[in-house]
C-alpha cells in the first residue's frame, strides 16, 4: 500500500471512529494488535504480566487520545507503538519509585525468580534507551531485518546503521549491567 493510500485509509478509520463505528475500531485492533503485542513483550522483556498491563494501558490510552492522531505524520500503528513505549517507561519509573528491592521478592521458585528477574533488567534497559537505540534493535531483532534491510529504510549506508547498532548494544548492555 502507497503511503498516500495508508494515509487516506487511516483518515477514513479515523473518522469512522470518532463517530462511534465500532467496526472501525475493531479493523484497527485486528489489524495492529499481533505486532503490538510482540513490540510490548519484547519491550517487557518477555513478561507476560507486564506486558499484558502495558497493552491494555496503550489501548486506553489510544481511545481517550484517537482524536489527537494524525495519519499524515504516522501510521496508527507507529503511533500505538508510540503510546506504548511512553506507558512502558511511566510503570518502569512508578514501579522504581514504590520499590527499593528486588522486584521478584515475593516469588517462591528460584528458576522463575530469575527469568523474570533477568526479563525485568531487559525492560528496564530497554525503556531507558534513546528512540532511536531502541528502534534500531527492535528492527534488528523483533522485526528480524538485516542491516541493509535497515538501510535502505531510513535511507542510510549500511555502515550508519552498523555503527548505531554497535552503539545502541553498547547502551543496551549498559543499561542492562546497572544495578536497580
Amino acid at each position: 500500500m502507497s503511503e498516500a493510500d495508508r494515509v487516506g485509509r487511516d483518515r477514513g478509520l479515523r473518522a469512522a471512529v470518532l463517530a462511534g463505528d465500532e467496526r472501525a475500531w475493531q479493523t484497527w485492533y485486528d489489524e495492529c494488535f499481533p505486532a503490538l503485542d510482540a513490540y510490548v513483550l519484547w519491550r517487557c522483556g518477555g513478561l507476560r504480566d507486564l506486558a499484558d498491563d502495558a497493552l491494555q494501558e496503550t489501548w486506553l490510552t489510544a481511545v481517550r487520545r484517537v482524536r489527537e492522531f494524525d495519519p499524515a505524520r504516522s501510521a496508527f500503528s507507529a503511533w500505538l507503538r508510540g503510546i506504548a513505549a511512553n506507558v512502558m517507561r511511566n510503570q518502569f519509573r512508578r514501579h522504581a519509585s514504590r520499590q527499593t528491592h528486588s522486584l521478584n521478592g515475593d516469588l517462591a521458585n528460584r528458576d522463575d525468580s530469575a527469568a523474570r528477574d533477568r526479563g525485568e533488567r531487559i525492560a528496564r534497559a530497554l525503556a531507558v534507551l534513546s528512540e532511536r537505540h531502541e528502534q534500531v534493535l527492535r528492527l534488528k531483532y523483533l522485526e528480524d531485518k538485516g542491516v541493509g534491510a535497515i538501510a535502505q529504510e531510513w535511507n542510510e549506508s549500511s555502515k550508519a546503521v552498523e555503527s548505531l547498532l554497535t552503539r545502541a548494544r553498547a547502551a543496551f548492555r549498559a543499561a542492562y549491567d546497572e544495578p536497580e
